[in-house]
């Protein structure tokens, strides 16, 4: 039976509002919508260096199957806490499944290999491009508003995150043009999967519930991708598997967070303040992995995207 509980929305374990079919906005959560899309964020930008520091022991294949099955284990290993039976019989579960068929298998795979060929400072970059699709999909298929405040913040976002990968000698590269179709893609793929996921929660209002099932088909997918892939299953239990299960852990986390925010929130908002990766990507590659120097680029990168990223906080939250 349908929960038409009209009470306030209550902060659960898996999520904000009532459990179904009522989903809180962004007036009443105004300020957990930037704060989960800011965690978001950098649990993103730690599993892009986690990732890194796997494929320097492994291999892109193997590192897609091994993050991708932590991400689903830990959360049936929580399932008890935050599923409930009736989930499974709604359109919304279908919806997630979708999501789950092109990411994060496809996306993590696009993402994987463009770091593996760009490093995680480029690819973190490039897919900065996710809040200009996120934008034009909410106003085409959700009928959201992109106010000009926003629509300045986004782009001061999006602008950062190409400073950050601009080098006014070029760039020195080993890979060939076409890899930035790799981060593009999975950009693209992300945007759609906001979407759905943003459909999904409408009707049943659980964030974890959207990454179970997410994580589980897409585990099916890798699986049945890799089936024949002998070097990929033999590195998925060799050298680098550490660092891609720290991935995969933070990858989800991320996507919760993520989800936390959708459920809240609108994706014009939503996507943009997610799009600070870069910022935590360089500051934790020059403070602790020590990949990174400060440079002028980085500060720009900053002074772009923080602002960016508040203005769009400020206005979506009114």
């Amino acid at each position: 039976m349908r929960n038409d509980c009209r009470c306030a929305p209550t902060i659960v374990g898996h999520g904000v509002g009532d459990g179904r079919g009522k989903v809180g906005t962004m007036s009443d959560f105004s300020f957990l919508v930037p704060f989960y899309g800011l965690v978001s964020a950098f649990l993103f930008a730690l599993s892009n260096h986690f990732t890194n520091l796997g494929l320097e022991r492994s291999n892109a294949r193997s590192g897609t199957l091994v993050s991708i099955a932590t991400s689903a284990i830990a959360y049936w290993l929580f399932a008890p806490i935050f599923l409930k039976s009736d989930y499974w019989l709604t359109t919304a579960a279908l919806l997630f499944a979708m999501v789950g068929i092109i990411r994060p298998v496809i996306s993590t795979s696009l993402a994987i290999s463009s770091i593996k060929m760009m490093g995680p400072t480029l690819t973190a970059s490039l897919t900065a491009v996710t809040p200009i699709f996120g934008a034009m999909f909410a106003m085409l298929f959700l009928g959201e508003r992109l106010s000009t405040p926003i629509a300045i913040g986004t782009a001061a976002v999006v602008a950062g995150a190409m400073v950050a990968a601009w080098n006014p000698k070029g760039f020195k590269r080993s890979w060939p043009l076409w890899a930035i179709a790799l981060p593009l893609g999975a950009s693209l793929i992300r945007a759609t999967g906001h979407i759905v996921t943003k459909y999904g929660l409408i009707e049943v209002n659980s964030p974890s519930f959207a990454v179970l099932v997410g994580n589980s088909v897409s585990l099916g997918m890798a699986m049945l991708f890799f089936r024949g892939d002998r070097q990929a299953l033999a590195y998925s239990v060799g050298g680098g598997k550490v660092w891609f299960i720290a991935a995969g852990l933070a990858n989800a986390l991320s996507v919760q967070f993520l989800n936390n925010a959708l459920a809240v929130g609108d994706v014009v908002a939503v996507v943009p303040i997610v799009s600070a990766t870069p910022v935590f990507t360089l500051l934790m590659g020059f403070l602790y992995f020590g990949r990174e120097t400060i440079t002028w680029r980085t500060v720009a990168t900053i002074a772009l995207i923080v602002p960016g990223v508040i203005l769009v906080a400020l206005t979506g939250s009114r």
